[in-house]
């Protein structure tokens, strides 16, 4: 698919409820209640791109201090959420092993691949980075863990929230009242086109995660190495 009109789409349906003040905010963030976890594959972006990242929030901060930044240590991209978290759910009631065989099969002949930040994008809930991967690696091994698990007799709900199709990654979620919409806009159109860096995918994780994929709440199962 075309991502780049793709993420346009994204910014512009954004940018018309921000500028009517309809934000949408998370109040679960915040709360020790939520219990929603589930089992996801992701990838870090580079040092490079998260020090870019930074540099954004440090400006976004002036205006919005009291939003969600992520830390640089939970900046990620889905590969692919296997299992979207939900409440109840519980690495006891899986085998992660199995999980990991099957990865491990989708992986097989799989390469290390570069993915460009460029730009932000947004949705009424958050603000994303604009990831573009240089090849086709990422569409393949996300077709060949769709396959797989599909076919595995494992508990799994890929695609049923959405089919994820990017590679971008959140960064910025809202969970209180936007002081001043208009201001946020024009800080926000600054960084539209900021290139924030490329970066080689090369490890690829497998989580249990929360539904923000919090450090702290996170559990790694296993880490996948892709040969250059």
């Amino acid at each position: 698919m075309d991502l780049k009109k793709h993420y346009e789409n994204l910014w512009y349906k954004a940018l018309g409820k921000f500028k009517q003040g309809a934000f949408e905010y998370d109040h679960l963030i915040d709360s020790d209640s939520d219990k929603r976890f589930g089992i996801s594959l992701i990838a870090r972006p580079s040092e490079e791109v998260k020090r870019k990242v930074q540099h954004m929030f440090e400006e976004l901060r002036k205006l919005e201090p009291d939003q969600y930044f992520y830390p640089s240590s939970e900046i990620h991209i889905t590969v692919l959420s296997i299992i979207s978290a939900y409440d109840g759910f519980s690495l006891k009631n899986i085998n992660p092993q199995d999980y990991i065989n099957v990865v491990e099969a989708g992986l097989h002949n799989r390469k290390a691949f570069d993915v460009h930040f460029h730009g932000i994008t947004a949705s009424p809930s958050c603000i994303l980075l604009q990831g573009f991967p240089q090849n086709d690696e990422l569409h393949i091994i996300r077709c060949r863990l769709r396959e797989l698990f599909n076919n595995a007799g494992l508990q799994e709900s890929i695609d049923k929230r959405y089919s994820i199709i990017t590679a971008h990654s959140t960064v910025v979620r809202f969970r209180k009242k936007i002081a001043d919409h208009h201001a946020l806009i024009n800080k926000l159109k600054t960084f539209r086109n900021m290139d924030f860096g490329k970066c080689r995918i090369s490890e690829i994780e497998l989580v249990c995660n929360d539904w923000y994929q919090r450090k702290e709440k996170s559990k790694l199962l296993h880490t996948f190495f892709l040969p250059e």
